[in-house]
């Protein structure tokens, strides 16, 4: 089947006239008839039923219609689309991001490379440590920012962006957030009910680390993403323990939480060997050279 088939078919679709889409099409209608009677072979039954002067489509003809219209514009959007990149008009980047990171964690950066490359297009992919490593492995994404990965192999590559410990978070209205004190109760936590975010890199870590200091997670609320976790934390729904870089709310209060002692590493990855555009290289150069620790004191600024 080619596209030109297809186009004649359609013009014939919305004239029902042959000599009206043969001029639609700037060809002879001895052609957009013989092409019509190809694309009917190859699907084997007619599309067009002529009777008279009038046309019309048959029952395959209706049901064919709306997929190969379908068809058509996608092979005209992907050819404009082809042209763009050819010619240097359309840049896409993509970037995996972990739940756990907040976006805002990341503006500095982009907006300087929006300065670069401003007319990049920028696709950002959440995911699970899972996620991310299946998504660099197969090529979908061009970077990613996370923490430890579930899954490491030889062609992975990791630059370290920062160390970070793991708070205490709990609704800005908790007894425990009221207290005003820097620093988590750890008595009173035995009597409070935890949420786990199950998509977190070190989900586990934070289990073992939580249940050897007999806090019990037999019956622990769990989410996937971080929006739903600070939605429950803001309703006073039992308390959580997250990354200090995690996602921020006015709603929320974190407490320092010395006794759990977990920390995990953010760092920038890329598959060695895979061809970077300039966008991609520049990123990746932004990643690895920008004062995080500046950024994390400074409340993201």
């Amino acid at each position: 089947m080619e596209m030109q088939q297809v186009r004649y078919f359609l013009a014939l679709a919305t004239t029902c006239n042959f000599t009206r889409a043969a001029e639609q099409c700037n060809v002879s209608q001895p052609a957009l008839t013989r092409a019509i009677k190809t694309l009917e072979d190859e699907l084997g039954g007619e599309l067009i039923r002529r009777e008279g002067r009038l046309s019309h489509l048959t029952e395959l003809g209706r049901r064919m219609e709306p997929l190969l219209r379908q068809c058509y514009e996608g092979a005209v959007q992907a050819k404009a689309l082809a042209t763009a990149v050819k010619t240097g008009e359309f840049v896409s980047l993509t970037l995996a991001v972990s739940h756990t990171i907040g976006v805002e964690l990341l503006l500095g950066v982009i907006s300087e490379l929006y300065r670069a490359f401003p007319s990049l297009q920028l696709k950002i992919r959440r995911g699970s440590a899972m996620e991310i490593a299946r998504l660099l492995k197969s090529g979908e994404v061009d970077l990613a920012v996370a923490g430890p990965l579930s899954e490491t192999w030889d062609r992975l590559e990791s630059w370290p962006m920062f160390t970070e410990a793991f708070e205490l978070v709990l609704g800005a209205g908790h007894a425990l957030a009221l207290r005003n004190e820097p620093a988590a109760d750890f008595d009173r936590l035995r009597e409070e009910r935890f949420l786990i975010q199950v998509a977190g890199e070190m989900v586990d870590a934070q289990r073992e680390r939580l249940a050897a200091h007999g806090l019990a997670l037999a019956h622990a609320h769990e989410v996937d993403t971080d929006r739903d976790l600070a939605a429950l934390l803001e309703a006073g729904i039992g308390v959580a323990v997250a990354p200090a870089s995690a996602p921020r709310s006015p709603g929320l209060r974190r407490l320092q939480f010395p006794e759990l002692d977990l920390h995990r590493t953010v760092q920038a990855y890329a598959v060695t060997g895979r061809r970077r555009s300039a966008e991609a290289t520049t990123l990746l150069n932004l990643l690895r050279t920008t004062d995080w620790s500046g950024r994390l004191a400074d409340g993201y600024c």
